[in-house]
């Protein structure tokens, strides 16, 4: 069964989830504070998971080049999913409804079935089953919200696979960010890779740096799990915290917009493409018939009185 949204609560903290929109998030909040990016009315009213405030990526994460999807030699044609981009994006799980298989006050969990019929094969072209699970936990100044997402191969044969997760936050000329990797990939106007570098000390978010005049949208390689940003304003910490898997982060930070996104993800754009063609260290994994895999994003939000602390003194270990 599909509902409008589901609703969980637990201490100062409350976070809401559309099934029927994407499986996305519309909310998570604490003690007033909007953690996520508000998702309007409007959004619901349409069925516009790209205005929520989070949604999921599965079976992969950003774009797969051309909409051309190469697996044992073999290309499969995929929908273009995104107007006239293009490239096909964000694979499947944002743009379908996913049903509730488990709802309690403080946690629920989701599923989504792709089939690889003529009516879906054209999206992506093997049968799998999705969950998300949502678990909302109160600490003593502050709150988590812990996503698990997850996939079954249900088809007959093997396929690649990635997954992620897209939560946008609010951004203001004090907003800052903070995280440490070692590379990053710039690209072409239309975001496919093009060369991989060391990161800059431009685009070095180490030590933690204000991001109202930043524009970007890359993907970041050798990043250690942990994402840091401060609203100074609202006195306000929310941290990122990804388990090992997801060894790549996308930071999308748009010109003239109020939004920005960290997207912890388990790889590259077109990996799969690019794994294909024997490139290495893509993060592309293969999925057997029957096997499923998972990954686990938190998202902790408290106060923050000395927001000048910079976030490797507060760093929390990466979880396993």
């Amino acid at each position: 069964m599909t509902f409008a949204k589901l609703t969980l609560a637990a201490g100062d903290a409350s976070a809401e989830i559309a099934p029927g929109v994407g499986g996305a998030v519309a909310s998570f909040r604490w003690r007033g504070h909007d953690i996520l990016r508000p998702t309007p009315a409007t959004a619901y009213e349409h069925d516009d998971v790209r205005q929520f405030a989070s949604y999921p990526l599965v079976p992969f994460s950003n774009r797969v080049a051309n909409a051309q999807l190469l697996v044992d030699t073999r290309m499969h044609a995929l929908a273009r999913n995104f107007g006239d981009h293009p490239h096909a994006i964000h694979g499947v799980g944002w743009q379908h409804r996913w049903q509730v298989e488990m709802h309690a006050s403080d946690s629920a969990r989701i599923g989504f079935d792709h089939e690889d019929d003529v009516g879906s094969s054209s999206a992506w072209p093997f049968a799998f089953h999705a969950t998300q699970a949502f678990v909302l936990t109160p600490l003593s100044d502050g709150a988590v919200l812990t996503m698990t997402l997850a996939i079954r191969n249900t088809s007959e044969l093997a396929f690649p696979f990635g997954l992620g997760w897209h939560p946008f936050f609010a951004r203001d000329a004090a907003t800052t960010l903070g995280f440490t990797a070692s590379g990053m990939w710039a690209t072409d106007a239309t975001c496919i890779p093009t060369e991989h570098h060391a990161v800059a000390s431009a685009d070095a978010f180490d030590p933690p740096r204000a991001i109202g005049a930043t524009t970007l949208d890359n993907v970041f390689t050798g990043w250690d799990g942990v994402a840091t940003m401060r609203w100074p304003n609202r006195k306000l910490r929310v941290t990122i915290e990804a388990d090992r898997s997801c060894a790549h982060l996308v930071v999308y930070i748009p010109p003239d917009r109020d939004y920005f996104a960290i997207e912890p993800v388990t790889h590259m754009t077109d990996a799969f493409n690019r794994a294909a063609r024997g490139e290495r260290d893509t993060g592309t994994r293969r999925l057997a018939p029957g096997e499923s895999r998972c990954c686990t994003m938190r998202i902790v939000a408290s106060s923050d009185p000395t927001p000048a602390a910079t976030s490797r003194a507060r760093r929390r270990a990466r979880f396993a």
